[in-house]
């Protein structure tokens, strides 16, 4: 649970981190860092609202039945699952116009609002991210290990934001954001197992803890069948049975036990329901990422073949005239292939002529 936790921080802690860094950035780069402190005012209670959210729900849960909360766990858990799936794709396509899009809010922001519009940027887009990631922890509510995982991966994010906007750090922001998203959807199937044992012990779906004539038994031991090829027939244990018990070979309160559940939702017990949908999940979901993936990359390659037919091009001109503005910015690109530094030139919102 530690490392799934983790890396949920740490890819929804780099979102927040690259959306503030180029708020900061462009306000340096139109001249108005007069405007900082309003966003920073809004990343503060972003954080405050993600934690007052994060309270709030342990307190509540920890009041509840044992039924319900699984039925809740449960609940979420497959919620959180399908917005991981959806956070991944989204940012396969939306974050390679996450740059312009902000920049575009902050130019309205500034003409329109002032400052006060450009803390409401900064809260509801740190905000987003804060409730999505407690969302997506839900499942492992109470659990101080997830926990510690979670806020780690959130600072090191920050660490890596900082780091990223002063320039004393450089990454390949599409290739961390692909192969986090590849991490995160194993991690997201098994959040999703997760999910139907915990609906399955609430007995809201059938399985071994439904009773008879439901759970599959053994006609003289009255235990639950495990396995396929189990008395009395192959696959009577299916669907709704055990469909394997490594608990003599795997300790199921150990470290690889632990680790296993906690990336790739690996019990040492597990019910075919839990397998069936782990496994119908990862078959239709990794086929789609991979030709998502493939059809941003195309253009993605055409557009930088025709960035550098164009350097050269430029490279035979006049030379720029010294002076010119040059600051280099992250730029929050999905598809990413570059890395993320970009050079400003001068913003017709610059200083001044901003209200």
């Amino acid at each position: 649970m530690f490392l799934a936790s983790f890396l949920i921080g740490l890819r929804e802690g780099m979102e927040a981190a690259l959306i503030v860094s180029i708020l900061l950035a462009y306000i340096r780069k139109i001249g108005r860092p007069d405007v900082g402190r309003r966003i920073w005012f809004g990343v503060a209670l972003a954080v405050v609202l993600t934690a007052a959210i994060g309270a709030v729900s342990t307190f509540g849960r920890s009041r509840l039945s044992f039924e319900a909360q699984e039925i809740l766990g449960g609940s979420m858990s497959i919620l959180a699952a399908g917005m991981v799936t959806w956070m991944v794709f989204w940012m396969m396509t939306a974050g390679r116009r996450m740059k312009s899009a902000l920049e575009g809010d902050m130019d309205r922001a500034l003409l329109i609002g002032g400052g006060f519009a450009v803390f409401w940027i900064a809260f509801l887009a740190v905000a987003r991210e804060g409730v999505e990631t407690t969302l997506m922890l839900w499942g492992w509510v109470g659990n101080l290990v997830a926990l510690g995982g979670a806020l780690l991966g959130i600072a090191a994010s920050a660490v890596i934001g900082y780091g990223l906007y002063r320039g004393a750090i450089r990454i390949n922001i599409g290739t961390f954001f692909t192969w986090s998203s590849v991490f995160l959807l194993v991690i997201a199937a098994g959040i999703l197992a997760y999910g139907i044992h915990d609906l399955q012990e609430a007995a809201v779906l059938p399985g071994p803890f439904s009773g008879a004539p439901i759970s599959p038994t053994h006609p003289r031991t009255g235990e639950v069948l495990t396995g396929f090829a189990d008395y009395p027939f192959w696959g009577a244990a299916y669907p709704f049975g055990w469909a394997f018990n490594l608990e003599n070979v795997i300790e199921p309160t150990g470290f690889l036990a632990a680790l296993l559940k906690g990336t790739v939702g690996f019990a040492p017990m597990m019910t075919w329901l839990e397998v069936t949908v782990w496994a119908v999940y990862l078959i239709a979901v990794f086929p789609a990422f991979i030709r998502r993936a493939r059809r941003l990359r195309r253009p993605a390659a055409r557009s930088a073949a025709a960035t550098s037919d164009a350097s050269a091009g430029a490279s035979t001109a006049t030379p720029a005239p010294a002076g010119t503005p040059a600051m280099a910015t992250v730029a929050a690109a999905a598809d990413g292939d570059q890395a993320a530094v970009v050079r400003h030139q001068p913003s017709p919102l610059s200083a001044k002529g901003t209200p």
